[in-house]
């Protein structure tokens, strides 16, 4: 059994990540560490798993009993966290947050200042980055937006397709902006209502560039990335616009190609929909052309493949299970 450990377990994330690993075949779940929430049960702060768990949170972290703890803090908390604490070498972490996606140049190790342009954590996309993961100590989960949009576009990349500048646009759920109330996510106003925010300035687009560059050599075609507010809880439907002369055909058996092992990203030959995907670790990608206009759409659970999905298929290959192991989930479709 993998002994797991759960730090910043009272948000949305930790409440997913809870819900996933409980029926996870190959895991204990150990402790799900939560300071404001200490001694109280899991089920009066997320009420779905009521029945499901008798866990109660916990102010403790008991480090020496677990072989990999995830963080699930806000962004910047993890490095801050990592300068005050010293977890035992072999203990495996998965950051959820921002802190160490960029990559670094210093190797790990307990009590040593952190920057985010520098240390080990391996970028926790499993798509391009399998082998390493499986060998990782320590990855750093991608971002929501980020997954969705690079894995529209790392095919294209792999064919050498990205020359020009990339027009992007895409919409996320309000579970997106955390549990903690806000203007943006009130009911009230988001019902019924859209908006964009960052446009251009997303903190996720350096690490869509970081993968794209990885994959297809270099990069110098901009990102322009609109990224819109959706009066829904979760999912994230992006759409991606390529410059291309390349027919049709060869894209797709390029897309096709280039999944043909993922676990969880599937191309499809139909156009998507969110529903596809909601409540699942999968990623939907499909391609039309118009002219020399690549249309690219891709769409993923926010939460799922975009955040706890992933970090437990990044567990997963780094114990060495089956990735689809706690992740058969079936969509929300109706």
């Amino acid at each position: 059994m993998i002994r797991v450990g759960i730090l910043g377990a009272a948000g949305y994330t930790g409440g997913e990540l809870i819900r996933l690993l409980i029926n996870h075949p190959q895991v204990e779940l150990v402790f799900a560490n939560s300071e404001s929430n200490a001694g109280n049960s899991v089920d009066e702060v997320h009420e779905g798993l009521m029945g499901e768990t008798t866990l109660s949170f916990t102010a403790d972290m008991p480090f020496d009993k677990v072989d990999v703890v995830f963080f699930c803090f806000g962004h910047g908390k993890s490095e801050q966290f990592l300068k005050e604490h010293d977890i035992p070498a072999h203990v495996k972490i998965i950051d959820l947050a921002q802190d160490f996606r960029l990559r670094g140049c210093q190797p790990y190790q307990a009590g040593m200042t952190f920057t985010p342009q520098c240390h080990d954590f391996i970028y926790g996309l499993p798509e391009i980055n399998k082998k390493e993961i499986a060998q990782a100590l320590h990855v750093a989960n991608p971002g929501c937006f980020a997954t969705c949009i690079q894995l529209g576009l790392l095919p294209a990349a792999n064919l050498k397709l990205i020359n020009n500048d990339v027009a992007v646009n895409a919409i996320t759920g309000s579970t997106g902006a955390g549990q903690k109330p806000s203007a943006t996510t009130h009911f009230s106003w988001r019902m019924g209502n859209m908006s964009i925010y960052k446009p251009f300035t997303h903190q996720h687009v350096p690490e869509i560039r970081q993968s794209l560059t990885q994959v297809q050599g270099t990069l110098e075609a901009a990102i322009d990335f609109i990224p819109y507010r959706g009066d829904f809880a979760r999912g994230i439907f992006a759409t991606e616009v390529v410059t291309t002369d390349m027919a049709i055909e060869e894209i797709v058996e390029g897309y096709k190609e280039f999944y043909r092992d993922a676990a969880f990203t599937h191309y499809s030959d139909r156009p998507i929909d969110l529903k596809q995907v909601v409540n699942t670790n999968k990623c939907l990608v499909h391609c039309e052309k118009f002219g020399n206009k690549l249309l690219i759409t891709s769409c993923i659970d926010n939460l799922l493949k975009g955040a706890v999905g992933q970090a437990v298929q990044n567990m997963n290959i780094m114990f060495g299970c089956d990735e689809h192991e706690g992740l058969r989930l079936k969509a929300s479709a109706f």
